[in-house]
């Protein structure tokens, strides 16, 4: 009997022994799907968030920017601050040279400038050139000419600029395309002195690399043609978000985790775009570590 006790208790025992592995062996399974399962959501809801970001930063139709570019790419080539042939022969061996950028560079009747993600670096290129051949006291008077730089043909928004017929420097601040009001010029001041640029931290009023340079090509054209310093700030920041999107895209998650909307109604708005466009400037209030520049000149061609 004791016998017969003993073996029924161990099989008994082999049993129960089964039947807890089997057990956790089911809620662990279990529980590993239910974390892939979460995992899988967060990782949804994640690329969701970011494609309505990337969406909010840079609309995928692009945006229409409140200036007429007219004949200004053909008074650029006519000037020689763009060689026609260059110019064209880049975009061309890329297969990229549309009808579009065709018409920004030699057509007379372009209506308003629109950016997308596919233009963006076209048009970096055309208002690069606008601002390098641009006459302009801040090419003359700033940053750009202080004699401890050893002259303002060792930039590169000069330097690097290989397009034009001739050496760059020849076109500096050579021609006016437009000529500003002392209003206009004092806003041109003012608003670039407020805009910095990642890749090289400085400010359009110093514009020693290509964005800084474009940059200052288009706020001069924005005051030629009476856009509001509001407007302008705005379209800067549109701009800039093209141009540099990944650092828009971080500076817009940063204020979404803030509960914050790049675009916030316009009194709202008016407070923010300074700090969003002076990437390096500090705020007891506000993070800025994020929008702080990475130090480094981009020179590349579009």
């Amino acid at each position: 009997m004791n016998k017969f006790l003993k073996e029924y208790s161990l099989q008994m025992s082999i049993v129960v022994t089964a039947l807890v592995f089997a057990g956790a062996w089911i809620y662990t399974a279990g529980l590993k799907d239910r974390m892939q399962q979460k995992a899988n959501v967060a990782v949804n809801q994640d690329e969701a968030l970011m494609s309505g970001l990337e969406e909010s930063v840079l609309p995928s139709e692009g945006v229409i920017l409140p200036v007429v570019w007219g004949d200004l790419g053909k008074k650029l080539a006519d000037t020689g601050i763009i060689d026609e042939t260059k110019f064209k022969a880049i975009y061309e061996q890329r297969g990229t040279f549309t009808d579009e950028y065709k018409n920004l560079l030699l057509g007379e009747n372009n209506g308003k400038l629109k950016i997308t993600k596919e233009n963006s670096g076209y048009l970096l290129n055309m208002l690069w050139a606008l601002g390098l051949a641009n006459k302009n006291s801040i090419l003359e008077t700033g940053e750009m000419m202080n004699p401890i730089y050893g002259g303002a043909q060792n930039f590169a928004s000069t330097g690097g600029w290989n397009l034009a017929r001739g050496n760059a420097m020849d076109h500096y601040s050579m021609y006016k395309l437009f000529i500003l009001t002392p209003e206009q010029q004092a806003l041109v001041e003012k608003i670039s002195m407020g805009i910095y640029r990642p890749c090289c931290g400085n400010s359009t009023h110093f514009p020693d690399c290509n964005h800084g340079m474009a940059m200052l090509g288009l706020l001069e054209l924005m005051a030629s043609q009476n856009v509001s310093e509001q407007d302008m700030w705005k379209t800067a920041l549109v701009v800039n978000s093209y141009w540099f999107p990944d650092t828009y895209l971080t500076i817009a998650t940063y204020m979404k985790e803030k509960e914050t909307d790049l675009r916030k109604k316009e009194e709202e708005l008016e407070k923010e775009l300074p700090l969003l466009l002076n990437l390096q400037k500090q705020e007891k209030n506000h993070e800025t570590k994020l929008f702080k520049g990475i130090k480094g000149i981009q020179t590349a061609i579009f």
